[in-house]
């Protein structure tokens, strides 16, 4: 086991995270953007309820017990809520090119199979869109830096975060999403540093 750096391992509905992440400071690591994938396994039809602690737990066990990683993806979502799995202020392993400058987003599903923009899929892409929207706002982050796992060159998972999964969709979606939480702010305005 490499060093492992513990979890959250707590459920937040979009407002709750977006009180959390402003109650962080990023001082001794800072990424750059964020990766989004799907779990694949379980699906949706897995876990008819969303996640749980205990599921949240289990994902523990595969990474650092099974794996022998220092760490997991930063968020796991459902269509229930958005899950802290490793602390948002350290580097997580999620994709082998990014993991030192990227969060790892995890959304629960398999999106070559499983719908995005109905059902289960469509609050699972809601509660996705907020949590990058809410990071980005947060990290000072353009949406459009937004990287899918399939896009690292050295992954294995060519096909996540699935075909379903429409990057320009979800970056006009997370765009969007920003807009509306800082009240029609300019993007341009907020990503020039």
């Amino acid at each position: 086991m490499a060093n492992w750096k513990g979890i959250i391992g707590k459920g937040f509905s979009p407002d709750d995270f977006y009180n959390y992440c402003n109650s962080l400071q990023w001082t001794t690591w800072r990424p750059s953007f964020i990766v989004l994938h799907n779990t694949y396994i379980p699906n949706l039809a897995d876990k008819p309820n969303g996640f749980s602690s205990a599921s949240i737990n289990d994902f523990v066990l595969y990474y650092r017990d099974e794996q022998g990683w220092s760490g997991g993806p930063h968020l796991f979502i459902d269509d229930n809520h958005i899950w802290v799995f490793t602390p948002l202020t350290v580097p997580g392993v999620h994709a082998p090119s990014w993991n030192q400058v990227s969060l790892g987003v995890e959304m629960l599903g398999d999106y070559n199979q499983e719908p995005f923009d109905t059902g289960r899929g469509l609050k699972v892409r809601n509660n996705a869109i907020a949590a990058l929207g809410i990071l980005s706002s947060v990290l000072g982050f353009d949406p459009s830096g937004l990287r899918l796992h399939k896009e690292d060159p050295k992954t294995t998972h060519k096909a996540c975060p699935g075909k379903n999964v429409i990057k320009s969709q979800m970056i006009l979606s997370v765009s969007d999403y920003i807009l509306e939480m800082n009240e029609g702010e300019h993007l341009e305005e907020r990503f020039t540093h």
